[in-house]
């Protein structure tokens, strides 16, 4: 059987950042990983989520597995919410999406203040682009459905971009906050004392979600 873990990037990122997280997750899994690359600024949510849809479809695995790291777990939610629309659960060709579970790092999935603030700058709203502008800047109820084992990572090392936009109020991981990461729905949520940034880099981060792919359950 042959197992793939994808890992999607976030806000400015091109999937660089996870070399050291894909490594591991190889080694811990002994399974190929792969990144796919996005617009993280300058496409919309569907757009991304199609051409990820798109870009599992061509890989010749039985199982895959989605790693998304802040904005990249908000453009799996997304692929799936259209698969969720699809009469036949598929999309583009046809093609069903092939089994896997989900983990979500640091992904503002209820919006994100952080965003909000910067969009308030000069030049702000410009910076974080097309999709940020439509998923980030106001509060949102999402929920996920079930229909796949789905985790979710928050950190709460309050280290990043966030704080120099202004005082965070609340536990975070230094650019989204805790309760940002909520998931209602998710089979199990976890907090690790990591920050924003350093989630990809991190070897808690990297076993955990090791753990969840593995068994659908972080470790204790």
């Amino acid at each position: 059987m042959t197992v793939v873990v994808v890992y999607v990037h976030g806000l400015w990122l091109r999937g660089h950042e996870a070399v050291l997280l894909r490594r591991r997750l190889a080694k811990a899994l002994d399974v190929e990983t792969r990144s796919f690359t996005y617009s993280s600024v300058g496409a919309t949510v569907t757009d991304n989520a199609l051409a990820l849809e798109k870009y599992l479809a061509k890989i010749p695995a039985d199982i895959v597995h989605l790693v998304g790291h802040s904005l990249g777990g908000l453009v799996i939610l997304k692929l799936f919410e259209l698969v969720g629309l699809a009469a036949d659960g598929s999309l583009a060709g046809g093609v069903a999406l092939p089994p896997g579970r989900i983990v979500l790092l640091g992904s503002p999935v209820r919006g994100s203040r952080s965003a909000q603030r910067l969009a308030r700058l000069p030049f702000g709203r410009a910076m974080l682009g097309v999709m940020a502008g439509e998923v980030l800047l106001s509060s949102r109820d999402s929920r996920w459905d079930g229909r796949r084992d789905l985790g979710v990572i928050a950190g709460d090392l309050a280290i990043g971009l966030g704080r120099l936009l202004g005082p965070m109020g609340a536990p975070s991981d230094g650019t989204v906050l805790v309760e940002e990461t909520d998931l209602p729905g998710a089979a199990e949520q976890l907090r690790l004392r990591v920050s924003h940034s350093g989630m990809p880099y991190s070897a808690a981060v990297a076993r955990q979600t090791a753990a969840f792919l593995r068994g659908g359950r972080f470790e204790k």
